[in-house]
């Protein structure tokens, strides 16, 4: 088993910049696929950004250019760093892990592993 616990978030005003870390214990996730997800109130849960075991992304449109993940195998955890941040994208943000991580998955049901989430929430 995998278990998963995010830190990181808060509160923030537009424009600002937070690091979410999502450090894994009971396995090491060197060859894991790890994600980030997002569910705003009212909203299904949505994908943010991935990476494989070899260090390739994906990312939303929504986040391209302003968020950037990365993991250090090391320290068993990935990291979802968040620039120019923005009012819509106030969230509860979710780690996730997959045991096969060749390629980056962005759909909820391909990740077994779930983080109990953070809260972050960006002020206009």
């Amino acid at each position: 088993q995998v278990q998963l616990v995010e830190s990181g978030g808060g509160l923030v005003q537009a424009g600002g910049s937070l690091r979410l870390s999502c450090a894994a214990s009971g396995r090491t996730v060197s060859s894991y696929g790890m994600g980030w997800f997002r569910q705003a109130p009212g909203k299904e849960r949505e994908f943010v950004s991935a990476i494989t075991w070899s260090g390739r992304t994906n990312y939303a449109d929504s986040v391209k250019g302003r968020f950037t993940i990365s993991r250090d195998n090391a320290k068993n955890t990935v990291y979802l760093q968040m620039n120019s941040l923005k009012p819509e994208d106030t969230a509860v943000y979710y780690c996730a892990a997959r045991s096969y991580g060749r390629s980056t998955h962005v759909n909820p049901p391909d990740y077994a592993y779930w983080g109990q989430g953070t809260q972050v929430t960006v002020s206009s």
